[in-house]
């Protein structure tokens, strides 16, 4: 029988799985709670007879989750212009959230366009390796079913898939970025992106940003002349975003401004604005830490 402190240490793994399946630090920790609230709202004598709490725990979260995405689906269609993935700094001591490939902000896009079922059936057996067998449980399908599942949200992620590149080489395209920013030097800046480059701004509705994405280098062009010319107190900082070199803006200290970024080669393929002030709690946070 596993002892409260264990079943309690399971709190991060929780939170790892759900931010993945849920796009949202604030919601991954809710669901995580919720968990729990469930976990020790059993009688005593029903948690002694679970032989395995850590996988009691991930299976009530992943459902948790799974019924979240299939609400969001609404939620999402009322949201003033593009939803993006909440964005996280980089990991304090405590690590939150353990970075790597499946915590970009790429991946978690490409998340966002798969079903809810895919995206459980992706992140648990891609991500976390649990078998097929029990993510039927969690999803209420056949294990051949979810084995489906995955192939066609891992087609999904190929189609969007760019060849990876060396952070250090991604951190000298950024670096290159801010300085032609800060400069206002709009044609470096346009010289820095793909021609199929897209650009994608998350402010819910309570800050102005572009009410759609922007695609090809023209529209992006158009778009860079006007920030480049609002630096005015305004502080551009290199900052880990979600594992990979992005920026940070601040005007007079606050944060107000994430910008995460996918390369293909030496050139910008996507940028990923968020400025919605409800996503940056965690950097506003990180930053007083």
């Amino acid at each position: 029988m596993s002892t409260t402190h264990e079943v309690a240490g399971e709190r991060r793994q929780l939170i790892h799985l759900a931010y993945r399946l849920l796009g949202s630090l604030s919601e991954a920790e809710d669901a995580a709670q919720e968990a729990y609230t469930r976990w020790y709202a059993l009688p005593e004598r029903q948690r002694h007879a679970v032989d395995n709490p850590a996988a009691w725990l991930t299976r009530v979260a992943s459902r948790i989750c799974l019924d979240q995405l299939r609400s969001a689906r609404v939620r999402r269609e009322r949201y003033a212009g593009p939803w993006l993935p909440e964005p996280l700094p980089a990991p304090d001591p405590a690590d939150r959230v353990t970075l790597d490939d499946s915590i970009s902000m790429a991946f978690l896009v490409v998340l966002e366009s798969m079903t809810p079922a895919e995206r459980v059936a992706v992140v648990l057996h891609d991500v976390f390796d649990y078998p097929f067998a029990e993510i039927a449980e969690i999803v209420g399908r056949t294990p051949a079913a979810c084995r489906q599942l995955a192939t066609s949200g891992r087609r999904r992620v190929s189609a969007a898939r760019s060849i990876p590149v060396p952070a250090g080489r991604q951190a000298g395209v950024v670096r290159e970025f801010r300085l032609a920013w800060e400069a206002a030097d709009i044609g470096t800046l346009i010289g820095l992106l793909d021609p199929a480059v897209t650009v994608t701004a998350d402010g819910g509705g309570r800050v102005s940003t572009l009410p759609r994405p922007l695609r090809g280098t023209a529209e992006v062009a158009r778009y860079g002349a006007a920030i480049v010319g609002n630096t005015a107190g305004l502080t551009i900082l290199e900052r880990t975003v979600n594992g990979r070199p992005g920026l940070v803006t601040q005007r007079d200290g606050v944060i107000e401004t994430v910008l995460a970024f996918d390369l293909a080669g030496d050139r910008i393929r996507s940028i990923w604005i968020v400025r919605n002030p409800e996503k940056l709690h965690a950097w506003i946070a990180h930053s007083h830490g």
